[in-house]
């Protein structure tokens, strides 16, 4: 656990956590999530959008990136990362939550910044906007695309 979180704790540890809590959030991963990462890399496939590679070596490894374009795509989580729509704070440990999305939030801010002074664009997409608003990001992210391809 990361120095940050454990100031945010009474002893700098959990105390008191069942263990079926414990062994299911210990099952929860960051790559390869089939409600987010999967569901968008499918929909890229069918709709014929490529140039794309999954978590490119370049500052905070972006879900995918366009290569020649020079766009970053990152999809948040709504729970990790606080969506305003559907987000929520746990009512157990709720410092540490609070701290916990509030830290994934800067570190993505940070991110976000590196990129950008490489002049890469960065897009965000939110794992609601992935089950609700799926065809809109395709359309918007395809006219992107074609913009920066123009303009490299």
């Amino acid at each position: 656990m990361e120095k940050y979180l454990r100031l945010k704790l009474r002893g700098g540890v959990f105390k008191d956590v069942p263990a079926k809590r414990s062994r299911t959030m210990g099952k929860i991963r960051g790559k390869g999530n089939r409600t987010t990462e999967v569901r968008l890399r499918y929909a890229l496939v069918r709709t014929g959008i490529s140039g794309w590679r999954l978590h490119a070596a370049v500052p905070g490894r972006p879900d995918f990136y366009f290569i020649s374009e020079k766009v970053a795509i990152f999809v948040d989580g709504c729970f990790w990362h606080g969506c305003p729509d559907c987000g929520h704070i746990p009512k157990t440990n709720r410092a540490f939550w609070r701290a916990k999305i509030e830290r994934n939030r800067q570190r993505s801010a940070k991110w976000d910044r590196l990129l950008r002074k490489q002049k890469i664009m960065v897009q965000h997409v939110w794992e609601c906007d992935l089950k609700c608003n799926l065809q809109s990001f395709l359309g918007r992210l395809k006219r992107t695309l074609q913009q920066r391809n123009e303009k490299f």
